[in-house]
């Protein structure tokens, strides 16, 4: 009974996933449910707002750097809608909408053209949604399977490979293809010209501070990636020691 459903899950349409990618629809319905709940209107739409880490807290099956890029693949495909609403000034917390328009566009040119997908989303207020989104089955995410000789993923251990030689530390490295495997088939916006830009800037970090050891491989690419890396500014006063500034 501990791998059954015992608890609220999240509901996601596969015809959806297939157009936008599996996390992307997972959040997006997750908005959709908040927006039906919402009383904010703003500009004769409703809104929601909530922060990174907050939004984290409701999708902690994922590190804060997934949940960041899923938005940030959703804002890019013009799925959401950001804006600011908050009284004051200094408060850069993010307010939410759906594009409905844009939605359900994808969806007519979908090959799968699945009339369900969208055809009760309104703006937020006449599905009917029997579910709450607390947490979903950690399965609908992972997989585990290798890939081997012959399959339609071998180009992705071919890709990986071109990465995987640029890396520094090359302990992990079965548990790193699995990530990468992972990463790559949760969205579009995933590309490996992305991670040889973060490996890129990683490396750079590492030369700037030669007392930080490349991280394990399988550590790397499960997500740390998308770290941020602050070289150091270097002090260019003439008569002054150099040092990092802080």
């Amino acid at each position: 009974m501990g791998l059954l459903i015992q608890e609220p899950p999240l509901q996601v349409l596969p015809s959806l996933a297939k157009v936008i990618g599996l996390n992307e629809a997972i959040v997006l319905q997750q908005i959709h449910y908040w927006l039906r709940k919402s009383n904010n209107v703003k500009d004769g739409h409703k809104w929601i707002y909530n922060s990174m880490p907050n939004w984290q807290k409701q999708f902690d099956f994922w590190s804060l750097p997934t949940v960041k890029r899923v938005f940030r693949s959703l804002e890019k495909q013009e799925l959401i809608i950001t804006a600011n609403y908050n009284k004051a000034g200094f408060d850069k917390t993010k307010w939410y909408r759906i594009n409905y328009e844009k939605l359900q566009h994808m969806s007519r040119r979908s090959d799968q053209n699945d009339p369900t997908m969208v055809s009760n989303w309104t703006d937020g207020s006449d599905q009917n949604d029997t579910t709450n989104t607390n947490r979903l089955p950690e399965t609908t995410t992972e997989t585990t399977t290798e890939i081997s000789p012959g399959k339609p993923d071998d180009h992705l251990s071919e890709n990986f490979e071109a990465i995987w030689k640029e890396y520094p530390n090359k302990a992990g490295k079965k548990e790193a293809f699995r990530h990468y495997k992972k990463w790559r088939k949760e969205s579009k916006e995933h590309t490996d010209e992305y991670l040889m830009e973060k490996l890129a800037a990683y490396k750079q970090d590492l030369a700037a501070n030669q007392w930080k050891k490349p991280m394990n491989g399988s550590t790397w690419f499960n997500g740390r990636f998308d770290d941020d890396y602050a070289t150091p500014i270097m002090d260019q006063q003439p008569n002054r020691a150099k040092g990092y500034q802080f």
